[in-house]
Parts: C-alpha cells; sequence; structure tokens
C-alpha cells in the first residue's frame, strides 16, 4: 500500500498530471506520502536490528537469541599414560626423569580442560641430584598442553601419587 502511494504520487509529479500548484490537496497528499517514506526509512533499520539482539540484551526473552550450552565436559585423562608417552614435554632430557609419579587429574578452575600434578627424581646437566621436583599439567583434548612448576596455591603438596 506504501509503496503504491508513494509511486502514484512519484508518477504524477513526473507526468505533470496533476496541478500541483493551484490544489492543496494534493500537495498535502505529496508531503505525507515522503514524511512517511522518510519514517519508514528511518524505522526499518532500527526495528530490523531487535533480531540481532543476544541472550543478555534488555529485551523480553522471547526476542533475545538463545545462550548457547557450554561444552560437555571432557572425560577425565588417562594422566599416566599421557605422562609416560610424552615425557618429554614434562621434564627435560637431561633431567633423566626417573621415579616419576602422578596425581589423579582434577578439572582445570578456569577452563574445560584438567590439571595433574607430576613428580620425579630430577638431576642437573652437570649430572648432580636436584631431588624431587613437582610439575603442574594441563591437559586439554587428550593432550599435555602446558607444564610448569608446582606452587602452593597448586595443592600438588597434598595430593597422593601413583608410579606411571
Amino acid at each position: 500500500m506504501f509503496q503504491q502511494l508513494l509511486m502514484a504520487g512519484v508518477r504524477e509529479l513526473i507526468a505533470g498530471t496533476g496541478n500541483f500548484n493551484r490544489s492543496g490537496d494534493k500537495t498535502r497528499r505529496m508531503r505525507r506520502i515522503m514524511v512517511q517514506a522518510a519514517l519508514m526509512m528511518g524505522l526499518v533499520p532500527a526495528l530490523g536490528a531487535c533480531g540481532f539482539a543476544d541472550s543478555r540484551a534488555p529485551l523480553p526473552e522471547f526476542m533475545r537469541t538463545k545462550a548457547s550450552e557450554p561444552p560437555p565436559p571432557e572425560p577425565p585423562p588417562d594422566v599416566k599414560r599421557l605422562v609416560r608417552e610424552k615425557l618429554e614435554t614434562v621434564f627435560v632430557n637431561t633431567s633423566s626423569p626417573h621415579d616419576v609419579r602422578v596425581s589423579q587429574p582434577h578439572h582445570e578452575p578456569n577452563g574445560a580442560g584438567w590439571t595433574a600434578c607430576v613428580k620425579a627424581e630430577l638431576t642437573s646437566a652437570m649430572n648432580k641430584p636436584l631431588g624431587t621436583q613437582t610439575y603442574l599439567v594441563t591437559i586439554s583434548g587428550g593432550q599435555i598442553i602446558d607444564r610448569r612448576r608446582a606452587k602452593a596455591d597448586d595443592n600438588c603438596v597434598s595430593e597422593s601419587y601413583d608410579p606411571i
């Protein structure tokens, strides 16, 4: 309907069939059509953006997109097997790790992966004993993705360990 009125007004204007100078009705009608067109041009983008409201937008719930479900948690990894197969990712080869022990895996506090503590007797590059060293490994997707020296707040001291 709106497009028909707009096109009719434009056709009359182009064809010169209407007497716009003498007839106030046609002038008012054309102005009304132009105002309506301008309002529609302004409202369409504003209302169209409502379809892109995220799950936290201040809109009624039926207008918001659904929040995505968190990924299902990974099953607990076999830490013994991972450390045994990838010992070089946890310890430097020259440290000659022996008496390697691992703790049970725990869900990573800041992610979807797992963490576990790994202890081993190590030697220095000069072949002097370093004693027992403890590392915290991060496991995701069945792979060791990070390792670092364990800190006091990692709770590796209170863990129980099994040999690999």
